[in-house]
């Protein structure tokens, strides 16, 4: 038995919101989106046009609270081929909420809280 990872899921508060921060922080593009027949809740999944991996997004109508993320020990991490323009254009988008310089990484955070590590290549 052999299992390959598919995808991640967040659920976000504002589905429009978090597509613009992904596309503008990690150039994530749409790659399927299903609306429920009741309009009770949409999924959206983002892909970087290279791995097969997709990060989902949910959004539920009826969610108004923000969730829970504990102490964001989870995280999604990505690598970038250009690590010091990553980390000057997060800057400028005001997301860098995390940096370890003696690792050599740093996150930002996603408009519901979530962090991302970002990774040199």
């Amino acid at each position: 038995m052999k299992f390959t990872f598919a995808h991640n899921n967040l659920n976000v508060l504002d589905l429009e919101k978090s597509m613009a921060f992904y596309r503008e922080a990690l150039g994530l593009e749409e790659t399927r989106w299903i609306t429920a027949e009741d309009d009770s809740f949409i999924i959206v999944f983002l892909g970087d046009q290279v791995t097969p991996h997709r990060l989902e997004l949910t959004w539920l109508r009826d969610r108004k609270e923000p969730y829970n993320l504990g102490d964001n020990e989870f995280h999604l991490a990505l690598t970038c081929d250009n690590f010091e323009a990553a980390y000057a254009h997060h800057r400028q988008m005001g997301c860098v909420c995390y940096e370890n310089q003696k690792m050599g990484i740093y996150f930002i955070e996603d408009p519901d809280g979530y962090w991302i590590e970002i990774i040199p290549a």
